[in-house]
Order: C-alpha cells, then structure tokens, then sequence
C-alpha cells in the first residue's frame, strides 16, 4: 500500500468544520433551538442589545454567544424565531445588516406568520441579495431525548436547511413554494391553539353561569380525551397567551375576509389578548379555569 493513501485520523477530525448559526429570539423556543444546535456542535450567534435581563439569562444558559450585529452576518444561516408581531422587524433588521454584502447568508423565517406575511417579509430582501427560506416550527421546545419538534421549510431548492438537519434538528423540506410552511403552520395553529381557545371561552362560560360542574363531569365521562386536553393546555396556554394573539390575527389574514371562520380567529385574538392581561392581572380568569380543572370526574 502506498504511503499516501494512509489517512491520518487526528488531521481528518481536525478539518470536520461545525456550522455557525445566528438566532434571533432568545425565547423558550429560540433558546431550546440554539441549545441543541450547539449540543451538536454548532456555534450560535445571537444579538442581546436592548434585550430583557430574563431573555439574556437565558441565551447565555443555553451557550448562545452575544455578538454585534454586524457579526451576525458571518453565520452560514441566520434563523428568526420571534413572536409573529416581531417578524417583519427581524427581516428589515436583517436585510439591513445584510445590504451591500457580496455573498450575505440565507434567512430562514420561522414564526407562525400568513403565507401574505411570509411574502410581504421576503419582499424587504429583494435588493439585498439574501435567500428567504420558509419555514414553521410543530411542536414545543427541543427537549434532551426527545427528536421534536418538527420544523418544515418551503422555498429550499438549495437544501440549505441540510446544515440545521446535520445539527440534530429534524427538518421537512415542502415540495410547494415561498409561503407553503407558513400556510401549514396556519391551518395546524388553528386547530390545535384555536381549540385551546374554543375550550377556555366555553369553560369561563360554564363559570359564569353555574354549569362548571356538571361541564366538567360529564366531559370526563363523554369525552375523557378531550377532558384531558384541555386540562393540559389550557394552564399551558397562560404564560403564552400575549404571543398568540398576533397569531391568531395572523390565521385570519390567511383565511381572508370571504371565510366566515376568520371571524372565529379575530375572536380567539380578543379572548388571548384577554387572557394575557387577566395573567398579568388579576388572574380572575386564571383562577377561574384552575378551579375546573381541578374539580373532580378529572383524569390527569
């Protein structure tokens, strides 16, 4: 054998190159995110100026590395992963750091944001040179054991989303165009976060009118699944009820003004938007679903 066809294991662990990502959102789910990325092996650059003390706390928990924004551009993707009502700020921050670069790096929008949005947002990056990727996160947080969530991306012909796979997320590439991952997270939102909602209105109207308890038993006897649903989501639902008011507003927008059911998903953005102020409040309301929840004929 000859000498030169000898590989030298040391030199090829040596030129294995990790990716660096950049996060914008340092929330549950952009941190949970950036943490596996980074227990994969990846660098994941992030921007804290004028952030919470909280939200600093937690990207640093998670191995996040505070940059400047400039140097956020030397990520091979940067991912934005706010709340819907943030998501068009991100993009414009992000073409703007982005102007004049030879060759800027692609921007993955993961909010739960119309197919409209998604296309009013890609239209900011027209005159920068950055390619826009669609996508839409299923699925809570990343958690260690645990392969979710599911992250779907349209508008990929590239496969750049292979570098987020690499790096231990599970990924879905959607055959359909710019917009089509925003559109599934819509219509998935809507059943599963709108019948959180549905359940809330008519539990705070069983309160109000003196028909909890025999609300809550006969759902446990007639609909023991749907019961134990609603006993789960609904206090699930309290810390994050101020961020899926926009997404509901957003559902909306993509069922249009000829759905009747758009008006359904205005209203779900009134009774959260309720909700977060009760949360942060009072907690009248809060109290009020605990007390059902809790009452008997429930199966936890």
């Amino acid at each position: 054998m000859a000498i030169s066809n000898i590989s030298n294991p040391m030199s090829s662990l040596i030129e294995v190159h990790m990716p660096n990502f950049a996060i914008i959102g340092s929330g549950a789910m952009g941190s949970a995110v950036a943490k596996r990325l980074i227990d994969h092996g990846a660098t994941v650059l992030t921007y804290l100026e004028g952030r919470s003390e909280q939200t600093i706390a937690r990207a640093k928990a998670a191995g996040m590395v505070p940059v400047g924004r400039q140097e956020l551009t030397k990520a091979e993707l940067i991912l934005s992963i706010v709340p819907p009502s943030e998501a068009i700020k991100v993009a414009d921050f992000v073409a703007d750091i982005s102007s004049g670069m030879p060759a800027p790096p692609p921007f993955v929008d993961l909010n739960a944001i119309a197919p409209k949005t998604m296309q009013a947002l890609a239209a900011r990056f027209e005159s920068s040179g950055v390619e826009v990727l669609d996508g839409a996160i299923i699925g809570g947080p990343p958690v260690p054991g645990k392969s979710g969530p599911t992250i779907y991306i349209s508008g990929d012909t590239a496969e750049r989303s292979r570098l987020l796979e690499d790096c231990g997320l599970r990924i879905r590439r959607l055959d359909g165009p710019l917009g089509a991952a925003s559109a599934l997270k819509m219509c998935y939102a809507g059943i599963n976060k709108g019948f959180t909602g549905l359940g809330t209105a008519m539990l705070l109207a069983a309160s109000r009118s003196g028909a909890a308890e025999s609300l809550k038993a006969e759902l446990s006897e007639s609909l023991p699944d749907v019961d134990r649903k609603l006993s789960r989501s609904i206090p699930d639902m309290y810390p994050k009820a101020y961020r899926w008011v926009a997404e509901m507003q957003e559902i909306a927008d993509f069922l249009g003004d000829d759905d009747p059911a758009g008006t359904i998903f205005r209203g779900m953005a009134d009774l959260f938007a309720r909700m977060a102020g009760d949360v942060e409040g009072s907690r009248v309301l809060v109290g009020q679903l605990d007390e059902i929840i809790a009452s008997s004929g429930t199966e936890n």
